[in-house]
């Protein structure tokens, strides 16, 4: 991995019209411009104790110990994290319950409510649907921006994208198999006579869960923890940021930004990949 580990991205579109780099901005760094971002990246130590860079810039930086890994472990959350929706919303539009599912799991992400409680709360309203209904939904989910591309770059370098959701194997399963994610970790839907029971088989996938699957699959790559890193967006997210050497918040609920070494506002993983020098 590069050790180019600090970057200065914008999507304004007036700075991307101007293309001029912010103060502070080494002569040497290497501009980026894709996906309606524009960034520039260059190594930390270069820029210690440099200004602010103004307006509608944001200044990322990689811990060493992530930028010094040999290869990249990036374990992301899944619901509005490596996609763009919330598949249990998606599976209760089924049932005609998409706003009261929502509203629960809005409270869950901002830590007002217990996940594993909200959770079961949430899969009762899925009781009766077909299971066919899984697979309208596995069609209707698109990667957030920059996701796939993400991937491919990890994977080129060696690397692996891993992804542990607290929402459901059934779905998950063919979007890892679609998009080259390496390994994955979600619920799993009860099913009886081809239809959903609303229950969940066997433990909830909790926070607990999402950063002892960092830290599994950290060691299967021969990583520390400290060499990983770990992406979410809510309150079930903590404990895998925690875990994670650089922990990266991406358009995340309050509860999560406090635990990041990494806050993302815009929705795209271009500039994880960008910091990552990849």
């Amino acid at each position: 991995m590069s050790t180019l580990r600090r970057l200065v991205v914008t999507a304004d579109p007036a700075l991307l019209a101007d293309r001029t780099p912010p103060a502070g901005v080494p002569d040497d760094a290497e501009r980026l411009l894709e996906d309606g971002l524009l960034g520039w990246r260059f190594a930390a130590d270069e820029w210690a104790a440099a200004p602010e860079p103004g307006p509608g810039w944001a200044v990322h930086t990689l811990p060493a110990a992530v930028a010094e890994a040999p290869v990249p472990l990036v374990v992301t959350d899944v619901d509005s994290t490596l996609i763009r929706q919330e598949v249990i919303e998606l599976l209760a539009a089924h049932a005609g319950r998409e706003a009261e599912v929502a509203a629960v799991t809005e409270r869950a992400m901002r830590g007002e409510l217990d996940f594993a409680a909200s959770l079961h709360a949430r899969v009762e309203a899925l009781a009766g649907l077909p299971v066919g209904v899984v697979d309208d939904v596995v069609r209707a989910i698109r990667p957030t921006a920059g996701a796939l591309a993400l991937i491919e770059a990890v994977t080129a370098a060696g690397g692996r994208v891993c992804a542990v959701s607290g929402g459901f194997t059934q779905v998950l399963a063919p979007l890892a198999q679609a998009w080259g994610v390496h390994a994955y970790c979600a619920n799993e839907l009860e099913v009886h006579d081809g239809h959903l029971t609303g229950r969940v088989a066997g433990d909830v996938v909790d926070r607990a869960a999402k950063a002892a699957m960092l830290r599994a699959w950290a060691e299967d790559a021969g990583l520390s923890p400290e060499q990983a890193v770990g992406v979410g967006d809510g309150a079930n997210d903590i404990d895998l940021l925690d875990a994670a050497g650089a922990g990266v918040a991406l358009c995340a609920k309050p509860v999560l930004r406090e635990h990041a070494d990494v806050v993302v506002d815009v929705p795209s993983f271009t500039p994880l990949r960008w910091l990552l020098g990849l």
